[in-house]
């Protein structure tokens, strides 16, 4: 009695076995997210590449935590552009661009004035970057981050920038030209009647540097407030300091346009004033961070 209970336990757990063995085999299984397969009762590891998984992209800054134009090159469906890459290849589609209208269009002062445009594009782009990633590899105030990155006032400030701008070239700089007889900044770079895709370039040229020129001044005012709201350690505090003087050296790096504006004084004093500006509101941040003026935010 007792061999036969043992064979019939036997054969019961068989049957079980091979129960459990069709349901695992039958399909009634589902894949979730994380390249695993949920069985009845049970979840299997496999492998990703086998069962079509996609992969979690490389770690990088969130979108709320960048700038916009970081946000926009890190969102360009299959490019790999990281942030030399993406440097670069401004820098020489815009000039290669310049060089290539200047030519055939005649325009030599152009060329000169585009090129130190491009420039202090450049610089304002290896800035961007740099102020960028450094702060967002420091244990700062989330509130920091988000005034910085979150709110886009920099696109804000470099709408009102190039709408005004765009105001003076098109309706202030010809109605005193009218008034004086001299010719116009268009006229000086691009002649009597100048080409349409020659300034089609010098606005998207212009649209670029207003954008990095807003968030110099943006990142200039955020770096003040936190040297008066955010408490930091020192190693922090040191490494803020530090990226402002790399937006200082920025805002210096605009001196290359002044050659062009000598004869613009609404320009010059633009020019002018935002480099003073950002040049003083950086400094007294480094000041007051290196007196240790903080206070809880």
């Amino acid at each position: 009695m007792k061999e036969s209970s043992g064979e019939s336990d036997s054969d019961a757990e068989t049957e079980v076995d091979r129960a459990g063995g069709a349901d695992e085999s039958d399909g009634s299984h589902r894949t979730d997210g994380e390249g695993t397969v949920e069985s009845v009762g049970r979840k299997e590891v496999v492998d990703p590449e086998r069962y079509g998984a996609e992969q979690d992209p490389a770690p990088g800054p969130d979108y709320g935590e960048a700038w916009v134009y970081e946000s926009i090159v890190g969102a360009l469906p299959g490019a790999d552009l990281a942030g030399p890459k993406a440097v670069a290849l401004q820098l020489v589609l815009f000039q290669v661009a310049i060089l290539l209208f200047g030519w055939l269009y005649e325009l030599p002062n152009a060329v000169l004035a585009g090129t130190a445009a491009v420039v202090v594009a450049g610089v304002g782009s290896v800035a961007m970057l740099r102020i960028g990633r450094g702060t967002r590899s420091l244990s700062v105030s989330p509130t920091y981050r988000r005034l910085l990155f979150g709110s886009s006032i920099e696109v804000v400030l470099a709408v009102l920038a190039f709408i005004a701008l765009v105001t003076h070239l098109f309706v202030f700089d010809p109605q005193q030209a009218a008034v004086t007889g001299e010719p116009t900044l268009m006229n000086q770079l691009f002649g009597p009647a100048p080409p349409t895709v020659p300034v089609f370039l010098m606005l998207l040229v212009l649209w670029d540097l207003c954008y990095r020129i807003g968030t110099s001044w943006w990142t200039a005012v955020v770096s003040l407030w936190g040297s008066v709201r955010i408490r930091v350690d020192d190693e922090t505090s040191k490494e803020l300091q530090r990226l402002d003087a790399v937006n200082v050296g920025f805002a210096l790096a605009q001196l290359l346009l002044v050659p062009f504006l000598l004869d613009e004084r609404v320009l010059l004093f633009a020019v002018g004033g935002h480099v003073v500006a950002v040049t003083v509101v950086s400094g007294l941040s480094t000041i007051l961070a290196r007196r240790g003026l903080f206070r809880n935010g």
